[in-house]
């Protein structure tokens, strides 16, 4: 994973919440002299993600604490794999325990659902492709764990690229005059990117000249009906497919011939893997 510059910073914010003033109950029941080891591990098959980020965490807590990974980013750790070990002052293996656990479960659940997505549409020819759809604070580390889960990635932020959406063309005026204003308001090698619902919005989008086109919420059958109009017209024209797609209905939507499927779910309704920190003093 390629950590954020900005982790250190976020990891602070993330202790200041849980840690507050101090571990009340470790200071209380815990010598400060106890040294202890501990291990990360998973209690069910999961792709791994989020492991520098737990690194950080106990090296904020503590530069004393010994934090060594066992598993490679976007490796499959079957149930009980150790991920993970941890080893210094007790204390501060504790204070730093459930941040630490909080991000390499989220970040692990993250990529074992893309995954699982990548899975599903193998041999398509469409890739899996995430959304702006995550945790506030996030961002960065759960964009990570989607490429660890075999994933890529759309937009960063909203100066990443030009997405024209439904909002936009109904403030803007319609198709045509959002991408009029679009090319004359940024730079040339940047992509222009309109999201349609139905053909006359896409026949339209087309002749505007627009690089990407997003058909959201149509069904495979209208999905494959658009691509095949945008294939005739301009084969260069990305074409990306969003809106409602499970599981259950990745693979016909990659059927249609979409060049990506973008899924909201990678990032906001990943559930969290179980993985649990096992302490024994040493």
């Amino acid at each position: 994973m390629n950590a954020p510059p900005d982790l250190p910073v976020l990891v602070r914010r993330f202790l200041a919440e849980d840690l507050g003033r101090g571990d009340i109950t470790s200071e209380t029941t815990v010598d400060r002299s106890a040294r202890a080891s501990g291990r990360f591990v998973a209690r069910e098959v999961l792709v791994v993600s989020g492991l520098e980020a737990a690194r950080a965490v106990f090296g904020e807590v503590d530069s004393e604490v010994r934090f060594t990974a066992l598993v490679d980013e976007g490796e499959t750790a079957r149930e009980k794999v150790v991920l993970a070990q941890v080893e210094g002052p007790a204390r501060s293996i504790l204070a730093a325990e459930r941040v630490a656990l909080n991000l390499l479960m989220r970040l692990c659940g993250v990529a074992t659902l893309t995954r699982r997505y990548v899975e599903a549409v193998e041999g398509t020819g469409a890739a899996i492709t995430d959304t702006r759809k995550t945790t506030p604070g996030l961002r960065a580390l759960e964009k990570a764990a989607v490429r660890a889960g075999g994933g890529t990635n759309h937009r960063s932020g909203l100066d990443d690229g030009v997405l024209i959406k439904d909002n936009h063309l109904t403030l803007a005026g319609g198709v045509t005059e959002a991408v009029r204003r679009a090319r004359t308001g940024v730079p040339h090698l940047l992509k222009v990117e309109v999201e349609v619902e139905d053909l006359e919005q896409l026949r339209e989008a087309l002749d505007t000249g627009a690089d990407a086109i997003l058909l959201d919420n149509m069904t495979p059958e209208e999905v494959r009906s658009a691509v095949e109009l945008v294939r005739r017209r301009d084969p260069g024209v990305l074409i990306e497919v969003s809106g409602g797609i499970d599981l259950e209905t990745v693979r016909s939507y990659a059927g249609a011939g979409p060049d990506l499927i973008s899924v909201g779910a990678l990032t906001h309704s990943a559930p969290a893997a179980d993985i649990a920190l096992e302490v024994e003093p040493c």
